[in-house]
Protein backbone atom coordinates (compact mmCIF):
# COMPACT_ATOMS: atom_id res chain seq x y z
CA UNK A 1 0.00 0.00 0.00
CA UNK A 2 1.16 3.62 -0.50
CA UNK A 3 3.30 5.07 2.23
CA UNK A 4 5.61 8.05 2.73
CA UNK A 5 9.02 8.72 4.28
CA UNK A 6 7.44 11.21 6.73
CA UNK A 7 10.68 13.12 7.04
CA UNK A 8 10.44 16.52 8.73
CA UNK A 9 11.62 19.97 7.71
CA UNK A 10 10.89 23.14 9.65
CA UNK A 11 11.17 26.74 8.47
CA UNK A 12 11.15 29.58 11.00
CA UNK A 13 10.93 33.34 10.44
CA UNK A 14 12.60 35.49 13.10
CA UNK A 15 12.26 39.16 13.97
CA UNK A 16 15.47 41.21 14.01
CA UNK A 17 15.29 43.47 17.06
CA UNK A 18 17.19 46.56 18.15
CA UNK A 19 17.75 45.73 21.84
CA UNK A 20 17.71 49.40 22.87
CA UNK A 21 14.45 50.49 21.27
CA UNK A 22 12.96 46.96 21.04
CA UNK A 23 11.79 47.89 17.56
CA UNK A 24 12.30 45.85 14.42
CA UNK A 25 15.43 46.88 12.56
CA UNK A 26 16.17 46.50 8.84
CA UNK A 27 19.42 44.62 9.24
CA UNK A 28 19.03 41.32 7.45
CA UNK A 29 21.64 41.85 4.73
CA UNK A 30 24.47 42.22 7.23
CA UNK A 31 23.30 39.12 9.05
CA UNK A 32 23.09 37.26 5.74
CA UNK A 33 26.73 37.96 4.90
CA UNK A 34 27.89 36.12 8.01
CA UNK A 35 24.97 33.67 8.08
CA UNK A 36 25.69 32.25 4.62
CA UNK A 37 29.24 31.45 5.69
CA UNK A 38 27.96 29.44 8.67
CA UNK A 39 24.62 28.10 7.45
CA UNK A 40 24.87 28.17 3.66
CA UNK A 41 21.46 27.90 2.00
CA UNK A 42 19.73 27.26 5.33
CA UNK A 43 19.38 31.03 5.81
CA UNK A 44 17.63 33.50 3.55
CA UNK A 45 16.14 36.95 3.66
CA UNK A 46 12.41 37.57 3.49
CA UNK A 47 10.33 40.36 1.94
CA UNK A 48 11.26 42.85 4.66
CA UNK A 49 14.79 43.48 5.85
CA UNK A 50 13.73 43.14 9.49
CA UNK A 51 12.99 39.45 8.89
CA UNK A 52 15.33 36.49 8.59
CA UNK A 53 14.27 32.96 7.67
CA UNK A 54 16.00 29.68 8.40
CA UNK A 55 15.20 26.19 7.22
CA UNK A 56 16.23 22.92 8.81
CA UNK A 57 17.87 20.11 6.94
CA UNK A 58 15.71 17.11 6.12
CA UNK A 59 15.26 15.36 9.47
CA UNK A 60 14.46 11.68 9.86
CA UNK A 61 12.60 12.11 13.15
CA UNK A 62 11.37 14.76 15.55
CA UNK A 63 14.34 14.50 17.90
CA UNK A 64 16.69 15.27 15.03
CA UNK A 65 14.44 18.19 14.13
CA UNK A 66 14.68 19.55 17.67
CA UNK A 67 18.47 19.54 17.59
CA UNK A 68 18.39 21.23 14.20
CA UNK A 69 16.08 24.03 15.36
CA UNK A 70 18.19 24.62 18.47
CA UNK A 71 21.29 24.84 16.27
CA UNK A 72 19.64 27.31 13.91
CA UNK A 73 18.26 29.53 16.67
CA UNK A 74 21.56 29.56 18.52
CA UNK A 75 23.51 30.36 15.37
CA UNK A 76 21.22 33.23 14.30
CA UNK A 77 21.14 34.61 17.83
CA UNK A 78 24.94 34.58 18.04
CA UNK A 79 25.32 36.27 14.65
CA UNK A 80 22.77 38.90 15.65
CA UNK A 81 24.62 39.54 18.91
CA UNK A 82 27.86 40.08 17.03
CA UNK A 83 26.08 43.00 15.35
CA UNK A 84 24.45 44.30 18.51
CA UNK A 85 21.02 42.91 17.59
CA UNK A 86 18.60 40.37 19.05
CA UNK A 87 16.12 37.93 17.54
CA UNK A 88 12.59 37.17 18.66
CA UNK A 89 10.05 34.57 17.59
CA UNK A 90 6.39 35.59 17.32
CA UNK A 91 3.76 36.00 14.63
CA UNK A 92 3.78 39.81 14.84
CA UNK A 93 5.84 42.49 16.54
CA UNK A 94 3.91 44.24 19.32
CA UNK A 95 4.35 47.78 18.01
CA UNK A 96 6.64 48.17 14.98
CA UNK A 97 4.78 49.41 11.90
CA UNK A 98 4.94 47.98 8.40
CA UNK A 99 5.15 51.49 6.93
CA UNK A 100 8.56 51.94 8.58
CA UNK A 101 10.17 48.79 7.17
CA UNK A 102 12.66 48.59 4.32
CA UNK A 103 11.95 46.08 1.56
CA UNK A 104 14.47 43.46 0.47
CA UNK A 105 15.98 43.72 -2.98
CA UNK A 106 15.61 41.05 -5.62
CA UNK A 107 13.59 40.11 -8.69
CA UNK A 108 11.07 38.01 -6.76
CA UNK A 109 10.39 40.79 -4.25
CA UNK A 110 10.18 43.44 -6.97
CA UNK A 111 7.62 41.31 -8.80
CA UNK A 112 5.57 40.81 -5.63
CA UNK A 113 5.63 44.51 -4.80
CA UNK A 114 4.61 45.53 -8.31
CA UNK A 115 1.77 43.03 -8.37
CA UNK A 116 0.50 43.04 -4.79
CA UNK A 117 1.16 46.64 -3.67
CA UNK A 118 0.02 47.26 -0.07
CA UNK A 119 -1.17 43.68 0.34
CA UNK A 120 2.45 42.58 0.40
CA UNK A 121 3.83 45.74 2.04
CA UNK A 122 1.71 44.91 5.10
CA UNK A 123 3.22 41.42 5.50
CA UNK A 124 5.12 42.25 8.65
CA UNK A 125 4.27 38.78 9.90
CA UNK A 126 6.17 35.65 10.84
CA UNK A 127 5.25 31.97 10.63
CA UNK A 128 6.36 28.42 11.25
CA UNK A 129 6.18 26.12 8.22
CA UNK A 130 6.38 22.35 8.69
CA UNK A 131 7.24 20.08 5.77
CA UNK A 132 6.42 16.37 5.84
CA UNK A 133 8.21 14.30 3.22
CA UNK A 134 6.21 12.26 0.71
CA UNK A 135 8.49 11.94 -2.31
CA UNK A 136 8.17 13.02 -5.93
CA UNK A 137 7.04 9.93 -7.84
CA UNK A 138 3.49 9.49 -9.12
CA UNK A 139 2.26 7.43 -6.16
CA UNK A 140 3.75 9.90 -3.68
CA UNK A 141 2.14 12.87 -5.40
CA UNK A 142 -1.28 11.25 -5.40
CA UNK A 143 -0.89 10.43 -1.71
CA UNK A 144 0.09 14.04 -1.01
CA UNK A 145 -3.15 15.31 -2.54
CA UNK A 146 -5.24 12.76 -0.64
CA UNK A 147 -3.70 13.77 2.70
CA UNK A 148 -3.96 17.48 1.83
CA UNK A 149 -7.70 17.08 1.30
CA UNK A 150 -8.11 15.42 4.69
CA UNK A 151 -5.72 17.47 6.82
CA UNK A 152 -7.52 20.71 5.93
CA UNK A 153 -10.05 19.85 8.66
CA UNK A 154 -7.31 20.03 11.34
CA UNK A 155 -5.64 23.26 10.25
CA UNK A 156 -7.69 25.49 12.60
CA UNK A 157 -6.71 23.25 15.51
CA UNK A 158 -3.03 23.65 14.61
CA UNK A 159 -3.46 27.42 14.40
CA UNK A 160 -5.20 27.59 17.78
CA UNK A 161 -2.28 25.77 19.40
CA UNK A 162 0.34 28.06 17.81
CA UNK A 163 -1.17 31.55 18.21
CA UNK A 164 1.47 34.21 18.87
CA UNK A 165 0.23 37.43 17.26
CA UNK A 166 -2.25 39.29 19.48
CA UNK A 167 -0.69 42.75 19.06
CA UNK A 168 -0.46 44.90 15.91
CA UNK A 169 0.90 48.46 15.69
CA UNK A 170 0.83 48.89 19.45
CA UNK A 171 -2.72 47.63 20.00
CA UNK A 172 -4.15 44.49 21.51
CA UNK A 173 -6.28 43.42 18.54
CA UNK A 174 -8.50 41.13 20.59
CA UNK A 175 -7.40 38.28 18.31
CA UNK A 176 -4.92 35.57 19.19
CA UNK A 177 -3.62 35.34 15.60
CA UNK A 178 -3.78 38.71 13.90
CA UNK A 179 -1.08 37.43 11.56
CA UNK A 180 -3.71 35.23 9.95
CA UNK A 181 -5.93 38.21 9.15
CA UNK A 182 -3.02 40.15 7.62
CA UNK A 183 -2.08 37.22 5.40
CA UNK A 184 -5.64 36.86 4.12
CA UNK A 185 -5.07 40.04 2.09
CA UNK A 186 -2.95 37.95 -0.27
CA UNK A 187 -4.48 36.06 -3.20
CA UNK A 188 -4.41 32.27 -3.24
CA UNK A 189 -4.22 32.16 0.55
CA UNK A 190 -6.28 30.53 3.29
CA UNK A 191 -7.72 27.03 3.36
CA UNK A 192 -7.09 25.27 0.06
CA UNK A 193 -9.78 23.74 -2.14
CA UNK A 194 -9.89 19.98 -2.58
CA UNK A 195 -8.55 18.14 -5.62
CA UNK A 196 -9.52 14.78 -7.07
CA UNK A 197 -5.97 14.02 -8.17
CA UNK A 198 -2.49 15.46 -8.49
CA UNK A 199 -3.18 16.03 -12.18
CA UNK A 200 -6.12 18.28 -11.28
CA UNK A 201 -3.92 20.26 -8.88
CA UNK A 202 -1.16 20.50 -11.50
CA UNK A 203 -3.66 21.71 -14.09
CA UNK A 204 -4.67 24.48 -11.71
CA UNK A 205 -1.02 25.52 -11.29
CA UNK A 206 -0.57 25.46 -15.09
CA UNK A 207 -3.62 27.68 -15.53
CA UNK A 208 -2.39 30.19 -12.95
CA UNK A 209 0.97 30.26 -14.73
CA UNK A 210 -0.58 30.79 -18.18
CA UNK A 211 -2.60 33.77 -16.99
CA UNK A 212 0.39 35.35 -15.22
CA UNK A 213 -0.90 34.87 -11.67
CA UNK A 214 2.33 33.24 -10.54
CA UNK A 215 4.64 35.94 -11.88
CA UNK A 216 5.79 37.38 -15.18
CA UNK A 217 9.45 38.05 -14.57
CA UNK A 218 12.44 35.73 -14.52
CA UNK A 219 14.09 33.11 -16.66
CA UNK A 220 11.79 30.13 -16.02
CA UNK A 221 9.07 31.10 -18.51
CA UNK A 222 6.85 28.36 -19.82
CA UNK A 223 7.27 27.92 -23.54
CA UNK A 224 4.89 30.18 -25.44
CA UNK A 225 3.11 31.36 -22.30
CA UNK A 226 2.89 34.68 -20.47
CA UNK A 227 3.87 33.63 -16.96
CA UNK A 228 6.19 31.39 -14.97
CA UNK A 229 5.20 28.19 -13.21
CA UNK A 230 6.09 29.05 -9.63
CA UNK A 231 3.73 27.12 -7.38
CA UNK A 232 5.32 28.71 -4.30
CA UNK A 233 3.20 31.78 -5.13
CA UNK A 234 0.20 29.76 -4.08
CA UNK A 235 0.10 30.64 -0.40
CA UNK A 236 -2.51 28.26 0.99
CA UNK A 237 -2.41 27.23 4.66
CA UNK A 238 -1.31 23.80 3.44
CA UNK A 239 0.08 23.02 0.01
CA UNK A 240 2.17 20.48 -1.89
CA UNK A 241 5.69 21.80 -2.31
CA UNK A 242 6.62 21.11 -5.94
CA UNK A 243 10.38 21.19 -5.49
CA UNK A 244 10.84 19.16 -2.32
CA UNK A 245 8.18 16.48 -2.56
CA UNK A 246 6.61 17.54 0.73
CA UNK A 247 3.27 18.55 2.14
CA UNK A 248 3.89 21.99 3.65
CA UNK A 249 1.70 23.05 6.58
CA UNK A 250 1.90 26.85 6.70
CA UNK A 251 -0.97 27.89 8.97
CA UNK A 252 0.93 28.12 12.26
CA UNK A 253 2.02 31.41 13.76
CA UNK A 254 5.72 31.63 14.49
CA UNK A 255 6.24 29.44 17.55
CA UNK A 256 8.00 31.39 20.29
CA UNK A 257 9.68 28.53 22.15
CA UNK A 258 11.52 25.51 20.77
CA UNK A 259 9.23 23.21 22.75
CA UNK A 260 6.14 24.70 21.11
CA UNK A 261 7.63 24.46 17.62
CA UNK A 262 8.61 20.84 18.11
CA UNK A 263 5.26 19.86 19.64
CA UNK A 264 3.41 21.39 16.68
CA UNK A 265 5.73 19.70 14.17
CA UNK A 266 5.49 16.35 15.95
CA UNK A 267 1.71 16.50 15.98
CA UNK A 268 1.58 17.36 12.28
CA UNK A 269 3.84 14.42 11.44
CA UNK A 270 1.77 12.07 13.62
CA UNK A 271 -1.46 13.32 12.09
CA UNK A 272 -0.16 12.69 8.58
CA UNK A 273 0.91 9.19 9.65
CA UNK A 274 -2.55 8.55 11.10
CA UNK A 275 -4.32 9.69 7.94
CA UNK A 276 -2.07 7.45 5.85
CA UNK A 277 -2.86 4.57 8.20
CA UNK A 278 -6.58 5.16 7.68
CA UNK A 279 -6.08 5.23 3.92
CA UNK A 280 -4.21 1.93 4.05
CA UNK A 281 -7.23 0.48 5.86
CA UNK A 282 -9.54 1.78 3.09
CA UNK A 283 -10.83 4.47 5.44
CA UNK A 284 -10.41 8.24 5.50
CA UNK A 285 -11.29 11.37 7.40
CA UNK A 286 -14.42 13.02 6.10
CA UNK A 287 -13.73 15.81 3.59
CA UNK A 288 -15.39 19.09 4.58
CA UNK A 289 -16.08 22.12 2.43
CA UNK A 290 -13.76 25.09 2.75
CA UNK A 291 -16.40 27.48 4.07
CA UNK A 292 -17.16 25.06 6.90
CA UNK A 293 -13.50 24.79 7.91
CA UNK A 294 -13.21 28.57 7.72
CA UNK A 295 -15.70 28.91 10.58
CA UNK A 296 -13.31 27.00 12.80
CA UNK A 297 -10.34 28.97 11.49
CA UNK A 298 -12.05 32.22 12.50
CA UNK A 299 -12.63 30.85 16.00
CA UNK A 300 -8.95 29.85 16.24
CA UNK A 301 -7.88 33.32 15.05
CA UNK A 302 -10.13 35.06 17.56
CA UNK A 303 -9.87 32.89 20.66
CA UNK A 304 -6.96 30.46 20.26
CA UNK A 305 -7.09 27.65 22.81
CA UNK A 306 -9.63 29.60 24.89
CA UNK A 307 -12.30 29.18 22.25
CA UNK A 308 -14.71 26.50 21.15
CA UNK A 309 -14.33 24.89 17.75
CA UNK A 310 -17.10 23.04 16.03
CA UNK A 311 -17.04 19.26 15.91
CA UNK A 312 -18.83 18.94 12.59
CA UNK A 313 -19.34 15.21 13.05
CA UNK A 314 -21.69 15.78 15.98
CA UNK A 315 -22.53 19.38 15.01
CA UNK A 316 -21.61 20.79 18.41
CA UNK A 317 -19.21 23.35 19.88
CA UNK A 318 -16.37 21.79 21.87
CA UNK A 319 -13.73 23.62 23.95
CA UNK A 320 -10.40 23.62 22.12
CA UNK A 321 -8.66 22.18 25.17
CA UNK A 322 -10.97 19.15 25.01
CA UNK A 323 -10.31 18.81 21.30
CA UNK A 324 -6.56 18.86 21.96
CA UNK A 325 -6.97 15.83 24.21
CA UNK A 326 -8.95 14.11 21.47
CA UNK A 327 -6.22 14.91 18.94
CA UNK A 328 -3.57 13.31 21.13
CA UNK A 329 -5.77 10.24 21.49
CA UNK A 330 -6.38 10.15 17.74
CA UNK A 331 -2.69 9.72 16.95
CA UNK A 332 -1.88 7.54 19.96
CA UNK A 333 -1.30 4.38 17.91
CA UNK A 334 1.30 5.97 15.60
CA UNK A 335 3.46 8.06 17.95
CA UNK A 336 5.54 5.19 19.33
CA UNK A 337 6.61 4.09 15.85
CA UNK A 338 7.54 7.72 15.15
CA UNK A 339 9.26 7.99 18.56
CA UNK A 340 7.37 11.21 19.25
CA UNK A 341 5.02 10.41 22.15
CA UNK A 342 6.61 12.96 24.48
CA UNK A 343 6.72 15.67 21.84
CA UNK A 344 3.10 15.19 20.74
CA UNK A 345 2.00 15.28 24.39
CA UNK A 346 3.50 18.77 24.44
CA UNK A 347 0.34 20.13 22.84
CA UNK A 348 -1.46 19.34 26.11
CA UNK A 349 1.13 21.40 27.95
CA UNK A 350 0.38 24.29 25.59
CA UNK A 351 -3.25 24.00 26.64
CA UNK A 352 -2.24 24.06 30.30
CA UNK A 353 0.18 27.00 30.20
CA UNK A 354 -1.25 29.00 27.31
CA UNK A 355 0.11 29.90 23.91
CA UNK A 356 2.59 32.67 23.20
CA UNK A 357 -0.36 34.97 22.46
CA UNK A 358 -1.79 34.31 25.92
CA UNK A 359 1.57 35.00 27.56
CA UNK A 360 2.10 38.22 25.61
CA UNK A 361 -1.26 39.56 26.76
CA UNK A 362 -0.48 38.51 30.34
CA UNK A 363 2.92 40.27 30.26
CA UNK A 364 1.32 43.45 28.99
CA UNK A 365 -1.51 43.38 31.52
CA UNK A 366 0.88 42.76 34.41
CA UNK A 367 3.11 45.63 33.34
CA UNK A 368 0.12 47.98 33.15
CA UNK A 369 -1.14 46.76 36.53
CA UNK A 370 2.30 47.48 37.97
CA UNK A 371 2.08 51.07 36.76
CA UNK A 372 4.03 50.89 33.48
CA UNK A 373 3.21 53.24 30.64
CA UNK A 374 1.65 51.72 27.51
CA UNK A 375 4.84 51.84 25.44
CA UNK A 376 6.94 50.41 28.27
CA UNK A 377 4.46 47.57 28.65
CA UNK A 378 4.83 46.82 24.94
CA UNK A 379 8.61 46.80 25.30
CA UNK A 380 8.28 44.32 28.14
CA UNK A 381 6.53 41.96 25.72
CA UNK A 382 9.50 42.17 23.35
CA UNK A 383 11.93 41.49 26.20
CA UNK A 384 9.98 38.38 27.16
CA UNK A 385 9.81 37.20 23.54
CA UNK A 386 13.58 37.50 23.21
CA UNK A 387 13.97 35.50 26.42
CA UNK A 388 11.49 32.80 25.39
CA UNK A 389 13.00 32.45 21.92
CA UNK A 390 16.08 31.04 23.64
CA UNK A 391 14.23 29.29 26.45
CA UNK A 392 15.27 25.70 27.09
CA UNK A 393 18.63 25.73 25.34
CA UNK A 394 20.58 28.88 26.24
Amino acid sequence: MPTAPLTIGIEEEYQIIDPETRELTSYVQKLMDRGRVVLGNQIKNEFMQSQVEVGSRVCQNIKEAREEIIHLRRTIRDIAREHGKSIAAAGTHPFSRWQDQQMSEGERYDDLLTTMQDSVRRLLIFGTHVHIGFGKDRVARELTIDILNQIRYFLPHILALSTSSPFWHGRNTGMKSYRSKVFENMPRSGISPTFNSYAEYDNYVDLMARVGALGREGTQKLSGESGIKDATKIWWDARPHPNWGTLEIRIADMCTTVDEAISIAAFIQALVAKLIQLRNQNRSWRIYRTHVINENKWRAVRYGIDGELIDFGCEAEVPMRNLAQELVELVDDVVDELDSREEVAGILKICETGTSADRQVAVYNKAIADGAAHQDALRSIVDNLIYETGKGWE
